[in-house]
């Protein structure tokens, strides 16, 4: 009687834990932490300016334009060091310089990751990043369809504006932000795409972080595998090779999906966030010699 009553409680125990998981799952995905957009006059960085984008739906984004700038870069954070010979050199001031939309992780937002935006900007570069619907200082909710309007919304943006090619848009996404960069990517022409960390789906990352749950809970997609078949242009893949968050597994079976040509640079020694330190200045060089 008492295994019949131990047996009971554990059923009723996991299917509440499913029940929580199925209801709860995007709050897991989209942890949307909240803080105000810096002004970026104020923390020092000249050629940035606080912007407003609007969604669709009429949602309201803020976020971070960072004009095209010339001077030297960084290795390490805060590590300042001279051009290379054979890094891309910005165009002349009268010409059209790329653009590069930047979307990030899920627990990140503007106020946290400026820092990183402004140490990794190209040169000439033109860099637009937003904080996603219910992130930073955003409106909205945060959920995967909000997530696409909004990349969606910010690619129209950076293409709009004054200066910026519009045949020249790179887009650069990091963990979560792989799945907006990919959908951004197959709905629209991109110069290239840049990927960091890449998972494969919501499924596949279920499996690796929820192995007890059953999959037919999972109602999230994210499916960077799926879509890489529709991209053709050119892919640069980054990811740690110590990565236990996203197996390099994923990274690899991401850049193998490509439809294009496709690079995958591992970096030695990383987990899922160490990725900018530990690459260094031979991170940087390579995201800025694919920006060209």
């Amino acid at each position: 009687m008492l295994a019949l009553r131990i047996a009971l409680g554990l059923a009723l125990a996991y299917a509440l834990l499913v029940l929580l998981a199925w209801r709860f799952q995007e709050r897991l995905a989209f942890p949307a932490p909240r803080a105000p957009v810096p002004d970026p006059k104020r923390v020092g960085v000249a050629n940035g300016e606080k912007v407003e984008v609007t969604m669709e739906d009429g949602t309201r984004l803020v976020g971070w334009y960072l004009k095209p700038e010339v001077g030297g870069g960084r290795g390490r954070l805060g590590e300042v060091v001279p051009h290379r010979i054979n890094l891309p050199q910005p165009p002349p001031a009268s010409a059209t310089s790329p653009g590069l939309l930047w979307l990030y992780g899920n627990g990140e937002n503007i106020a946290a990751i400026w820092p990183i935006v402004r140490e990794f900007q190209p040169p000439g570069t033109a860099v637009l990043v937003v904080d996603y619907p219910g992130y930073g200082g955003s409106a909205g909710r945060a959920t995967e369809t909000a997530l696409y309007g909004a990349a969606d919304a910010a690619y129209a943006a950076l293409v709009a504006r004054p200066g910026v090619d519009p045949g020249r848009i790179y887009v650069y996404g990091r963990s979560l932000g792989t799945a907006a960069a990919t959908w951004v990517a197959a709905r629209h022409p991109v110069a290239g795409l840049i990927l960091e960390s890449p998972f494969t789906s919501a499924a596949a990352m279920a499996r690796q972080l929820y192995a007890l749950l059953p999959r037919f809970i999972v109602r999230l997609s994210l499916d960077n595998v799926g879509r890489m078949q529709q991209i053709r242009s050119p892919v640069l893949v980054f990811h740690g090779d110590a990565d236990r968050l996203v197996p390099t597994a994923m990274g690899r079976a991401v850049a193998a999906a490509a439809s294009g040509p496709v690079q995958l640079v591992l970096i030695h020694g990383a987990g899922h966030n160490e990725t900018y330190d530990r690459g260094g200045r031979a991170y940087r060089d390579k995201l800025w010699e694919f920006v060209k």
